[in-house]
């Protein structure tokens, strides 16, 4: 073999994977660079909608609770004896110590109480659980803010490492059916509001 045709070979040789891997490294980048514009806009209309539904979520969870709370507050007193009897049986029987010759035919015993009727129990139970559903529904929503919060920072770096840490964020969304637990919080809003009119009923 001539000498001559040595140094050519020697020559070319090390700059071929050098090409490959410099244009690997420029595919890789214009790669992400458009997965991460194509997911900056698909991202923000998924973010906006979950937001705009999961701040009328809390919206109305906060004014029904506080509208069942109050109704838990009225009904709390059917739950123990009338102190108001048992004050009037005292006062009687006061002042038929300092005179006898009032109510004399009054019983000072103070009458046995019962507890309350299961209508009672009933009704204060539906709307507890009215209460607990709502609640549940606020919290929900409260977690899925903070979950949108976290999914929308990818931090600094590169761009093909944001769009990586992008990526695992979506997986763990599908993975958690962060999707149908949204959809669940209008759910648990409407069982709240159906327990809350039969207690009503």
């Amino acid at each position: 073999m001539p000498m001559s045709t040595l140094p050519n070979r020697v020559d070319k040789t090390p700059y071929e994977p050098v090409r490959s891997q410099w244009a690997s490294q420029e595919t890789k980048s214009r790669f992400w660079a458009t997965y991460v514009h194509e997911a900056a806009e698909h991202d923000g209309q998924i973010l906006d909608k979950y937001k705009s539904d999961m701040d009328i979520v809390l919206i109305f969870a906060g004014l029904f609770s506080s509208v069942t709370t109050s109704f838990i507050v009225n009904m709390q007193q059917n739950l123990a004896p009338d102190p108001t009897t048992e004050t009037n049986m005292l006062l009687k029987r006061l002042i038929h110590t300092v005179n006898n010759s009032t109510f004399l035919d009054v019983n000072f015993d103070t009458p046995p109480w019962t507890g309350p009727d299961s209508t009672q129990i009933w009704v204060q139970s539906l709307i507890y659980a009215s209460l607990s559903a709502s609640l549940l529904a606020a919290l929900g929503a409260m977690l899925g803010k903070q979950w949108l919060n976290h999914f929308q920072h990818f931090g600094h770096g590169t761009v093909d490492g944001r769009g990586r840490q992008r990526q695992r964020k979506l997986d763990a969304l599908y993975a958690w059916h962060f999707n149908a637990v949204l959809e669940g919080l209008p759910v648990l809003l409407q069982l709240s509001l159906l327990l809350f009119g039969v207690a009503l009923g």
